[in-house]
């Protein structure tokens, strides 16, 4: 795709990464019959091919975003499907993270946008705030019909909907050692994850150190800065990224690690791009790369080891890949192939590239398109006909358990439960698994 950056727009290095990207685009249109949106709306500007014809002309005319042009851009999930897709090497995550951060300082949004989007950087990436808010979504519950008729109030009504009915005990995060470890990893504490579904985390603990690591937890590490990034909240994202750069520097050269282990892979996608969000921060710069170069997904660190013994459980498993997952960090088969390992029978939906609709905070500024992506979603994982749905992040859990009738867990607690250890809460809850 030709471009026609000036020399002076060409000098700010986030400009001229983003010509780059743009003009490696070819036209051919591959992306638009893998796009959710574009499958779902049928408007070319609501496909990548579209998205990057309209940042192109943002960009390069230095144009203050129009109210139509900011919507296709919110409208997109980052799912990356179109990077799985693409022949000729598009990086459209580095692209749409340019737009969103250009229009965050350019354009000035209603102001119940503004609030939401305040709210929910203000709330989610804090889990002492999260698990406050949950608790208050459980007293305003009953109001979500009403709230929802208020077109300005819908991102409102679907915070009030995705609420879990009860919140589960805080816990802890703590180091875990083993006898002659193999070597030592740090563990991502999260942020949602912890405060929704915190029996990720032990039993992700319990699977390394059976596979014989140390697990520590790094002092000072926070959010790992996606969720404000993604909203265009550039600087906040890279101060994130700066604090646990930090933190994970301060345990890499204390006592060494083999990985930075990651059990939301939406989490993951972020922080294997700090390398390139602080490549023009000389003070961090080498740092972040290092970091990146070591974070690992889960299924992605425990697929390289020769895992222990398991005991088939005899459940049908279907498994959702989660977008940040299959495209984002291009891990596909390590989670089927260690589910299979362990036991289970695995089987994968069709459709299966296609987004959720959860795309972090996606589902909660963007509900309607959301919710259609979720009902598709459920409705072709519905038809294995599976005992339960494993999947490797956390957002997707809450959006497909939102909506089907079977339990929804994470990959590592059926791995878990194949090594020894506790059954997944979600199965025991729902009286799982029953007979055939």
């Amino acid at each position: 795709m030709q471009t026609g950056f000036s020399p002076e727009l060409l000098a700010d290095p986030a400009m001229r990464n983003s010509e780059t990207v743009i003009r490696k685009c070819v036209h051919c249109g591959f992306c638009t019959a893998t796009c959710p949106t574009y499958v779902l709306l049928g408007d070319e500007l609501d496909s990548p091919r579209g998205r990057i014809y309209l940042i192109k002309d943002m960009l390069e005319n230095e144009r203050v975003p129009t109210a139509g042009v900011v919507k296709h851009i919110d409208r997109c999930l980052s799912c990356l499907s179109c990077m799985t897709t693409c022949p000729s090497g598009v990086h459209y995550m580095h692209l749409v993270d340019h737009a969103r951060a250009y229009i965050e300082a350019r354009y000035r949004r209603p102001w119940t946008e503004r609030f939401f989007r305040a709210l929910l950087a203000a709330v989610l990436p804090y889990p002492r705030r999260f698990r406050l808010a949950l608790g208050l979504a459980r007293w305003a519950r009953s109001a979500t019909p009403l709230v929802a008729r208020i077109p300005a109030l819908r991102p409102l009504a679907a915070m009030l909907a995705l609420a879990p009915r009860t919140v589960p005990a805080p816990a802890s995060a703590r180091a875990a050692s083993v006898a002659s470890p193999s070597g030592r990893v740090a563990l991502l504490q999260g942020c949602a994850e912890p405060v929704l579904r915190p029996e990720v985390r032990a039993a992700t603990v319990r699977v390394l150190n059976r596979a014989g690591f140390d697990v520590v937890f790094a002092r000072g590490e926070g959010c790992c800065g996606a969720l404000v990034h993604h909203m265009g909240k550039e600087l906040a994202g890279l101060d994130a990224a700066r604090r646990n750069v930090d933190a994970w520097t301060r345990e890499i050269e204390q006592g060494g690690l083999a990985a930075i282990v990651i059990t939301a892979s939406g989490c993951g996608t972020t922080i294997k791009d700090y390398g390139f969000m602080l490549r023009d921060d000389p003070a961090y710069a080498q740092k972040a790369a290092r970091v990146s170069a070591l974070a690992r997904d889960i299924s992605e660190f425990l697929a390289g080891l020769a895992m222990p013994p398991a005991a088939a459980r005899g459940l049908r498993v279907a498994y959702h890949a989660a977008c940040s997952l299959q495209h984002g960090q291009k891990v596909t088969d390590a989670p089927r192939h260690l589910l299979r390992q362990a036991g289970y029978e695995v089987v994968v939906p069709a459709e299966a590239h296609l987004c959720c609709g959860s795309a972090g905070t996606y589902n909660l500024l963007q509900p309607d398109i959301a919710g259609q992506l979720g009902d598709r979603k459920v409705a072709n994982l519905e038809r294995l006909a599976a005992d339960v749905i494993a999947t490797g992040n956390i957002g997707c859990a809450m959006q497909i358990g939102q909506r089907a009738a079977v339990p929804v867990v994470h990959v590592i607690e059926l791995l878990d439960w194949a090594g020894g250890g506790p059954p997944p809460g979600a199965l025991a809850a729902a009286d799982y698994p029953r007979p055939r």
